[in-house]
């Protein structure tokens, strides 16, 4: 039987997960997550939704333990499911409803029953996802962003401790990308947030503590100083003529390009582990550039190309 507590942590021991046709999303997955903002990073497909699911009860895994404040995912379902909030990578329902009429109806469901209080609940949510003004539009006129925000209002609606987010930006333009994560680290001070994404922006700088999963393991575990650290001297700056660029950047994976007159300034990590001549090694990598530098390291440079993180 769990402890008989919401605030502890979410712990990971062991878990594998196979599908049919002996197809393995996770293999070996070990973790403790406290309370904060904690970013799930990898490429697609690289068992982050699979390991979501899990934890938020829709999953049974093949082998190992999650627990949630001390409760078994598995064996205490009904519970577990009363400490999460739960956000998918689509959430698209309510749409011929009014903003305040699908929290409403959550609210009752998830046992609140008094009108007055439930009212005030209500508008307390919306406020602190910065929906108060469109209480009254129906979802399907919501900008994107905006249905991204009502979809955290349902998975707050009762409260819980432990917000599981998944994918939340995609689609999203880049102004909406950062009200989100300006949301995601004002929510983050009081609650676990297990945010699981491909996009490295989306972890913002309210992320203190982060796994990197990829082909089912967690190949990194840390805070993303730590990842920026590890990637001093394998990211570089380097400038030559437009005329040369295909040639020197074959084996390159650029992040940035600035072209000055006929040359070009290029930020990028090296596939192969060396620097070209006239690199300068960057002092301060960037987060996604320590992850470039990270999958190039492994192998996977192509799984984490630019355009994946910028989509």
């Amino acid at each position: 039987m769990g402890q008989n507590t919401y605030e502890g942590d979410i712990v990971i021991e062991g878990v594998r997960h196979i599908y049919k046709g002996n197809t393995v999303a996770l293999d070996g997955i070990d973790l403790r997550i406290g309370k904060g903002l904690f970013g799930m990073l990898g490429p697609n497909g690289a068992g982050k939704s699979t390991l979501m699911r899990i934890i938020c009860t829709l999953l049974v895994p093949t082998e190992g333990r999650v627990t949630v404040g001390g409760y078994d995912v598995v064996q205490e379902r009904r519970t577990v499911r009363t400490l999460l909030g739960y956000l998918p990578q689509e959430f698209n329902a309510w749409r011929l409803h009014r903003v305040e009429e699908v929290l409403d109806t959550l609210a009752s469901l998830s046992g609140l029953r008094e009108k007055a209080s439930r009212q005030e609940r209500v508008f307390e949510i919306l406020e602190s996802v910065g929906l108060d003004d469109v209480a009254d539009r129906k979802v399907k006129k919501l900008s994107g962003g905006m249905v991204r925000r009502l979809g955290v209002a349902q998975a707050l609606i009762h409260e819980p401790r432990v917000l599981v987010v998944d994918e939340p930006t995609v689609g999203l333009d880049p102004e909406e990308r950062l009200h989100f994560r300006q949301l995601m680290a004002k929510l983050g001070q009081d609650r676990i947030i297990v945010l699981s994404t491909h996009i490295v922006a989306d972890l913002g700088s309210g992320c203190s503590d982060m796994a990197l999963i990829d082909h089912g393991k967690v190949e990194f575990r840390g805070s993303p100083t730590e990842l920026m650290n590890r990637a001093k001297g394998s990211v570089f700056e380097i400038r030559v003529s437009l005329n040369d660029e295909a040639e020197v950047t074959a084996d390159l994976e650029v992040v940035s390009r600035e072209e000055k007159g006929d040359e070009v300034l290029l930020r990028a990590v090296s596939s192969n582990g060396g620097l070209p001549a006239g690199a300068k090694p960057v002092d301060n990598p960037n987060l996604e550039e320590a992850y470039l530098a990270f999958m190039a390291a492994r192998g996977c440079v192509e799984e984490a190309n630019r355009k994946e993180l910028s989509s």
